[in-house]
């Protein structure tokens, strides 16, 4: 029997045990009453937003979320390999080669040449990395790839003929090239990339002494199956990083990611369990004041309260959802536009789904106008959730409005 023919009959033996008129429900939804009839029939497919809108206020703990969503089968997602390993650093040969090549290319910090053995050339490096980073916010990915490849490739070939006591921090270093270098694949739509990069920045870590970084990687290979729509996957893959023996942040990096994975799949509990071990992990991080680069995102002030936003959403609870991000929204930074665009269509998203389109609009519209200079296949996913939102109030002026826009910003890209 089709997931069509089964949810159209569970969603309307549900809605009349809970005593519900379909007039009621679809007010209750912001939906329209023919649609919500026809779907109880069967004649309508329904969406994955409308089924986790359903499943919330049914309280029917992800079992109609589950009718509309092909199930993961494959066991082996959280074990997946690493990727092609074309994007591979290659530390073996570069360290075998040693940097004379690289040397050659007359690269300069300043006015000098940059030697292998020289004492600042790490910390100019990481300086190099808070500026690839804060650039990252305020510039299209595949214009930063070629970059951040290259200075992987160099610093962990560099790492060869540095003095012993150096030769570890310059590997690490490399591993945070390497990871970020992967978050740009995977912004520019390429999760292959992401996924061979990540695995780098793990080997990279482990060559560093540091088994912690190696393990922040699967809270990033998570962050792709998140994407990619896999609830299984991230489930999996998140609580792996969740071990005692690793620091709190990384931990509590990968509870948010298990709670993400936990609203994919409607499990509420699960979710906000996930959320509260989150929270308690974070609260008590001094990430920001140490020496290393920030593991995770450096412009969100309070990661499980953004995710909390995030996931109530994907619960199903847009109202809820867009109280929480209308208030961190307002904490990010202006400069950092990446960021302010992946949680304000989030935003949007939810304000549409309660029922508010002209507030949705109006955030959107202002989020529209900078998309050109920092797309991001992720961010995408949401705007094109928001399109099929506002589908739904083709008759209102602000939402024919947008339409222009969202479909420049959604249009194909051509190199």
């Amino acid at each position: 029997m089709s997931t069509t023919l089964r949810f159209g009959p569970e969603l309307r033996r549900l809605r009349v045990e809970a005593g519900l008129t379909l007039t009621e429900f679809s007010v209750a939804l912001n939906y329209d009453k023919g649609h919500i009839s026809k779907v109880e029939r069967g004649e309508r497919s329904a969406s994955p937003e409308l089924a986790q809108r359903c499943d919330a206020f049914l309280g029917a703990d992800g079992d109609l979320q589950r009718l509309v969503t092909r199930p993961e089968t494959d066991s082996d997602t959280a074990d997946a390999p690493a990727g092609p390993s074309r994007w591979l650093v290659g530390r073996r040969a570069v360290l075998a080669a040693g940097t004379g090549p690289l040397i050659d290319l007359g690269l300069k910090l300043g006015s000098r040449t940059l030697s292998s053995t020289e004492d600042p050339l790490l910390p100019s490096f990481r300086v190099q990395f808070d500026q690839l980073r804060k650039l990252g916010q305020s510039t299209a990915p595949r214009a930063l790839l070629p970059l951040l490849e290259t200075q992987t490739r160099m610093i962990a070939g560099l790492a060869a003929d540095t003095r012993s006591v150096s030769r570890a921090p310059a590997l690490l270093l490399a591993s945070r090239f390497a990871e970020f270098t992967g978050w740009m694949a995977q912004e520019a739509g390429d999760s292959d990339a992401a996924l061979g990069w990540t695995g780098e920045a793990a080997e990279l870590a482990r060559a560093g002494g540091d088994p912690y970084l190696g393990s922040y990687a699967l809270v990033r290979r998570a962050l792709v199956t998140m994407y990619g729509g896999d609830a299984v996957g991230t489930i999996a893959l998140a609580r792996r990083a969740q071990s005692s023996e690793l620091p709190p942040r990384i931990r509590g990096l990968a509870a948010q990611r298990e709670a993400q994975g936990h609203a994919l799949a409607g499990n509420e509990a699960d979710c906000l369990r996930s959320l509260d071990r989150a929270r308690e992990l974070l609260a008590g991080d001094d990430a920001r004041n140490g020496t290393e680069p920030v593991i995770g995102t450096s412009h969100v002030g309070d990661p499980a309260a953004m995710s909390t936003g995030w996931c109530l959403h994907d619960l199903g609870r847009p109202k809820a959802a867009a109280e929480v991000l209308d208030r961190e929204c307002r904490r990010l930074p202006p400069h950092a536009l990446r960021t302010r665009a992946r949680y304000g269509f989030r935003r949007s998203l939810a304000h549409a789904a309660s029922g508010e389109v002209e507030h949705a609009c109006a955030i959107a519209g202002d989020l529209l106008e900078v998309m050109p200079a920092v797309p991001s296949a992720t961010v995408n996913s949401d705007v094109r959730r928001l399109a099929r939102e506002l589908s739904r109030f083709r008759s209102s002026r602000v939402v024919r409005d947008l339409q222009p826009a969202l479909a420049r910003v959604l249009a194909p890209a051509h190199d």
